[in-house]
């Protein structure tokens, strides 16, 4: 299986970028991980624009995994269980979108097989990606009955 991450910007502070990296690294123990940042759309069209781009990277038999305040909630076990059962049913890439800072286009939502709220609260663009990497580095760990999970 492969993850692939797919979001508007580059991770500029240096703190989590290094924790990015981290949970990347451990990750591709599990799993293939590649990363593609996009560039921030202008004016008044910016998350059609960004939408647009994304859109044109996706393989069209990727699952699609959004990052949405309007996705579903899930503890880390539930977590886990998801990407166990996206294990078992055979999906080669998993695309995991995280949108720019006005969110994301509706053509994506539609897209999406998947749509995933990490929390109630908002978190920065460079927090959530980090919060995304360790949650499905947990869920590996939680999959493999490692320890790190407790």
């Amino acid at each position: 299986m492969k993850f692939q991450f797919f979001w508007v910007g580059k991770t500029k502070n240096e703190h989590y970028k290094a924790l990015q990296d981290d949970y990347l690294k451990r990750l591709s123990h599990f799993v293939r991980c590649d990363v593609t940042e996009f560039r921030d759309g202008h004016g008044n069209d910016k998350k059609e624009c960004e939408g647009k781009r994304i859109l044109a990277k996706v393989n069209h038999s990727s699952f699609v995994c959004l990052l949405d305040e309007k996705g579903k909630g899930l503890t880390s076990e539930e977590l886990a269980l998801e990407v166990e059962k996206w294990q078992n049913a055979g999906r080669k890439e998993i695309v995991f979108i995280i949108g720019g800072s006005d969110g994301t286009a509706a053509e994506i939502a539609v897209r999406a097989d998947f749509m995933l709220s990490l929390s109630f609260l908002t978190f920065t663009h460079e927090m959530a990606r980090v919060v995304m990497l360790e949650q499905l580095y947990r869920a590996h760990t939680i999959i493999k009955g490692f320890p790190y999970q407790k």
